[in-house]
């Protein structure tokens, strides 16, 4: 990816003056430092950037300008988009540029990771963030997250996951030898090589939603 996205203007002029607020062009919405904004890509045939407000200034023209840093999709990181990778996966780069403020296209929101896999439902506004991504070398902080299941892959809140009730680790359905539709139907689970010990106590409880969350099944898929 270009250090400068298409369409992005950079040059700066004397007598600007820093501004509180915006409003987003064509709506009642307003953005200010800290908000995360949809902007308008140079190809229409490209997803919006996503970007946070670091500073909103007007020119003597009164020409509004934001300064923003970038989120990265995983697919436009030097590494590319993997499989552990969720759908609504952005990363806080250390990518910074100065654009107009009329290619802001609407509002949304970067969730931390652990909030996001909380979310009843994912709206077409909602994302997360678990890593910060440097544009220039590739590299990502942190540079190691848990590992789960027998593939040992990071959890991609886009899967269901089964959380063995002996070893506490949990699973794709597909690595231990189930469909999505059994797993959702479960109400114990217990991985091959726990099932060994006849000894093991069987919660009771209800099952939590994610490896993130403190307790075990994912019972339905989150809705987008």
């Amino acid at each position: 990816m270009a250090k400068t996205r298409p369409g992005i203007i950079t040059k700066t002029k004397t007598g600007k003056r820093d501004l509180d607020s915006y409003t987003i062009r064509g709506t009642n919405k307003l953005v200010r430092a800290g908000d995360c904004v949809l902007m308008r890509p140079s190809d229409t045939g490209k997803p919006p950037y996503v970007a946070r407000i670091e500073k909103i200034e007007s020119d003597a023209r009164s020409n509004v300008k934001v300064r923003v840093r970038w989120y990265y999709r995983p697919e436009e990181s030097l590494g590319g988009r993997r499989q552990f990778h969720g759908a609504k996966e952005l990363f806080l780069s250390d990518h910074y540029d100065v654009q107009s403020a009329h290619t802001i296209e609407g509002k949304c929101i970067v969730h931390s990771f652990k909030n996001y896999t909380k979310l009843e439902n994912v709206g077409a506004e909602d994302y997360y963030c678990r890593f910060e991504y440097k544009a220039a070398t590739g590299g990502f902080t942190p540079d190691r997250v848990a590992v789960y299941c027998k593939c040992e892959m990071p959890y991609n809140p886009d899967d269901l996951m089964v959380q063995c009730e002996g070893c506490k680790d949990w699973y794709h359905p597909a690595c231990v030898g189930m469909t999505i539709e059994e797993a959702k139907k479960l109400e114990h689970f217990v991985c091959s090589e726990c099932s060994l010990d006849d000894d093991i106590k069987r919660s009771q409880n209800g099952f939590p939603s994610s490896p993130v969350a403190d307790a075990k099944v994912e019972s339905k898929r989150r809705k987008r």
